[in-house]
C-alpha cells in the first residue's frame, strides 16, 4: 500500500488542537489492525482514514504508523500515544448516550439491525407501518448486519435470533423461530415407490454457519454422501430446497412463504431460537428507540407473529 501521507512531518503547532474525528480513525485502525477495516467500522472511505491519520500526525508532527508491504505498524510514539487514548473514545460514547438519552422528540436517524430473512419475512412490513406513524424518523436498515456492535453506536437497534442475547443490552423477547424438514412437490415426486428417509438427498448450511444448530444437526445426524449442496445462506438454502435440490432443515416462517414446500416433520423443540429485541441501556428513554421498541414489541406480541 502507498502511503499518501508526507513523510516530512511540520515542527509542532502548540496553536493547532487534535481534532476528535483524527483521533476517532486512529483508534478505530489501532483497534482493527487495518485502515480497511477501520473504514468498514466506521463507514467511511479507506482514503478518509488515511487523511486523518496525516492531519493527526502532521498536528503531532510525530509519524505513529510505519508503512509496511504487509500494512500499517504503529511506531513506539504511535504505541505511546495509543496507551494514553485508552478509554477515550468509550468516553465520548457515554458523553454521547447520555445527552441522546434526553431526546424527548420522536425525530431522527434510527438504525437498526438485523438478519436479512428476518427483514424479508416479518419485520419489512413493521417497518413501513412505524415509518408512517412517525414520519420524522428517518430509518437506516443493516440487513445481514447481525454482528454489529451496539455499544459501539453501530446500530441503536438489533432484532437477533439467539438463546443467549448479551447481558450488557437490554432485551425484549419478541418470540421463537421454529425449524423443520422440507422439501418441494416436485423433489418428493421424482423420489422411487417406497423411498424412506435414508434416500434423501441433503441441502446443508456450509461451515461458514456452524453454529447455527440446524447446521450441526446435520453434521452429527446425515452421512456426509447424502449431502449434496452447501450454502453460506439461509435464503439460498430455502430456494435451493424449493427447486427440488433435496431436502433440509429450514426455518419454518421462511419456508411457509413457500407453497412449494411441504413439511415433512413436526418442528424440532431442540433446534427453536429466540428472537429477540435489543438496545444498549443509555438510549431505552431515547424517544425514537423508545417509540420504535414499544411499536414493534406491542405489533407483534398483538399480531402472534412470531408465536
Amino acid at each position: 500500500m502507498q502511503a499518501m501521507i508526507p513523510d516530512n512531518l511540520p515542527r509542532p503547532d502548540s496553536r493547532r488542537a487534535l481534532v476528535w474525528d483524527d483521533l476517532q480513525m486512529f483508534l478505530a485502525v489501532v483497534e482493527t489492525g487495518s485502515i480497511t477495516s477501520a473504514a468498514k467500522r466506521l463507514r467511511v472511505n479507506h482514503s478518509t482514514v488515511l487523511r486523518r491519520i496525516g492531519n493527526l500526525e502532521s498536528t503531532l508532527s510525530t509519524r505513529l504508523f510505519d508503512r509496511l508491504p504487509g500494512g500499517y505498524a504503529l511506531t513506539a510514539p504511535g504505541h505511546e500515544f495509543a496507551e494514553r487514548l485508552a478509554g477515550v473514545a468509550e468516553q465520548v460514547e457515554d458523553a454521547h448516550r447520555h445527552i441522546s438519552s434526553r431526546d424527548v422528540e420522536v425525530r431522527g436517524t434510527l438504525r437498526v439491525a438485523a438478519p436479512e430473512m428476518l427483514f424479508k419475512t416479518v419485520l419489512m412490513p413493521l417497518m413501513t407501518r412505524f415509518s408512517q406513524l412517525y414520519p420524522a424518523v428517518q430509518l437506516q436498515l443493516a440487513m445481514g448486519s447481525n454482528t454489529l456492535n451496539l455499544t459501539r453506536r453501530e446500530a441503536d437497534v438489533a432484532v437477533r435470533a439467539s438463546n443467549h442475547p448479551p447481558e450488557n443490552l437490554i432485551g425484549r423477547r419478541l418470540g421463537r423461530v421454529q425449524t423443520a424438514l422440507y422439501a418441494s412437490r416436485d423433489y418428493l415426486a421424482s423420489l422411487p415407490p417406497g423411498a424412506t428417509s435414508a434416500d434423501y438427498r441433503w441441502v446443508a448450511l456450509d461451515d461458514t454457519l456452524i453454529h447455527m444448530d440446524s447446521a450441526r444437526w446435520v453434521r452429527r445426524n446425515i452421512d456426509e454422501s447424502r449431502v449434496v449442496m452447501q450454502l453460506d445462506s439461509v435464503g439460498g438454502m430455502v430456494d435451493a430446497v424449493a427447486c427440488g435440490t433435496g431436502v433440509g432443515l429450514l426455518l419454518c416462517p421462511v419456508a411457509h412463504l413457500r407453497p412449494e414446500l411441504v413439511q415433512l416433520s413436526p418442528p424440532d423443540p431442540a433446534l427453536d431460537f429466540g428472537i429477540w429485541l435489543l438496545t444498549h441501556p443509555d438510549l431505552k428513554q431515547v424517544a425514537r428507540v423508545r417509540a420504535f421498541t414499544d411499536f414493534l414489541f406491542d405489533t407483534l406480541e398483538r399480531e402472534g407473529t412470531l408465536k
